[in-house]
């Protein structure tokens, strides 16, 4: 099967790694893919936005499944566009089609779908430049800390939680006035939930869905879960506190009721739901749906799926997803990020990269990589890399995953220095 996988960061790098392990697999293509997918496959540099382009590179290389990894192509309709298109409507796509994609790309789209169907989420209201008294006043009622979220993408960075009114006034202003562009003209405020996180991953066919396994990620940029939210600093998998009994709990009262709701709204949903939970006592609440695998959980989660992923997505592509048998192994992961000095904010790249020497302790997915005009590695993102560890503890995992981390250099190299001690700390 020749399959085309979209995206460039980690993610996709994971992806291509999983998918590369495949016997069905005949070739892959990444676009625009990374200098480590480049050794998986064939990476073919264009922009998966453009779908003119798209279509002309799956009709060329006979592209017999997409597999869609960031969530920007998905919100502009890539699958659309497919079903749409005579020569490309036979070709399965595994991402849902623009309707769907508004769980992500409008987070006050997701919280009415959320109470509409009943499913367990935090009080909100969602306010316009023109209801900045409102909002202020809403604000008021509710204890701190303080959730803003931009309605829009904006690469995860959207969401920011303050203890201090004033300084979330600030927020809100500095929102409506376009801090994320169209994204943040629409704002949600919520109430704080007082709980750990877990992010939750189903795949689905508009059907049937797998829940694979399950994992914790680190939002903040700096130690202690302090400093600005990022697109993901570090993840572990399993998580202690998803035990059975809780996972059953996510199962009845959040993955039924989602798959059951868009069913009802008659949107056809084909691809991964992204369940962004908090465990409040107990009890699951929905923070946030993505439309597609995180990152950097992907780069935690692959490495312990003991099945075939492309099986997996080709049963998706043919509705046949309740024949599939999700395995995953005992072992524990933590990936941890390598990140430019000054990321989320402004961080500078192109500085040349080091790689450890001898055999890697770890996995090693590329995010923010490129080569330059002398064909050497060097930075080109705010996240470069994913170091992973694998093992019988979660301890040797962490352990593993930073020793290789370490032994990258480059200028202004940034590592948050905690991922998983809280786990450690509390269950271990």
């Amino acid at each position: 099967m020749n399959v085309l996988l979209i995206g460039s960061g980690g993610r996709e790098h994971a992806f291509a790694w999983k998918l590369s392990q495949s016997p069905l697999l005949t070739k892959l293509y990444i676009a625009p893919g990374n200098p480590g997918t480049d050794l998986l496959g064939a990476n073919i540099s264009i922009d998966p936005t453009n779908f003119e382009l798209v279509k002309q590179e799956v009709l060329k290389n006979k592209i017999e499944l997409v597999v869609v990894g960031p969530e920007d192509p998905l919100v502009k309709g890539i699958h659309d566009f497919f079903l749409a298109d005579s020569k490309l409507k036979s070709i399965p796509v595994i991402g849902p089609t623009k309707a769907g994609a508004m769980l992500e790309g409008s987070k006050e789209f997701s919280k009415k779908f959320m109470v509409k169907h009943g499913i367990p989420t935090a009080a909100y209201q969602s306010f316009k430049p023109h209801d900045r008294a409102k909002s202020i006043a809403f604000l008021k009622t509710l204890e701190a800390p303080y959730v803003i979220k931009a309605d829009g993408l904006a690469a995860g960075k959207g969401v920011v939680i303050s203890s201090n009114l004033e300084e979330t006034i600030s927020v809100v202003d500095e929102f409506f006035a376009g801090k994320f562009g169209e994204a943040s003209k629409t704002i949600v405020i919520e109430e704080f939930l007082k709980g750990i996180e877990l992010s939750v991953f189903v795949l689905t066919d508009g059907q049937s869905y797998v829940i694979l396994p399950e994992a914790k990620d680190y939002k903040r940029i700096g130690d202690g879960d302090s400093g600005p939210n990022t697109g993901g600093m570090g993840a572990i998998s399993p998580v202690p506190f998803a035990t059975p009994e809780f996972m059953q709990k996510v199962e009845e009262r959040v993955v039924k009721p989602t798959i059951n709701g868009l069913k009802a709204d008659g949107i056809e949903y084909i691809g991964f739901i992204f369940v962004g939970l908090m465990n409040v006592a107990g009890e699951p609440f929905v923070i946030e749906y993505n439309v597609r695998m995180g990152d950097p959980e992907t780069q935690a989660v692959l490495p312990r799926l003991d099945c075939d992923l492309l099986e997996l997505f080709s049963l998706t592509a043919k509705r046949k997803l309740n024949m599939a048998v999700v395995k995953h192994s005992n072992s524990f992961s933590a990936a941890v990020i390598l990140a430019s000095g000054g990321y989320p904010e402004h961080f500078e790249k192109g500085y040349e990269i080091k790689l450890p020497e001898g055999t890697p302790s770890s996995l090693v997915f590329h995010a923010g990589t490129a080569k330059n005009d002398k064909a050497k590695l060097v930075t080109s993102g705010g996240r470069v890399f994913a170091s992973v560890g694998v093992s019988t503890s979660l301890k040797e995992a962490i352990d593993l995953a930073y020793k290789n981390a370490n032994g990258f250099e480059y200028k202004n190299k940034y590592i948050r220095k905690d991922i998983g001690q809280d786990i450690l700390s509390l269950y271990y």
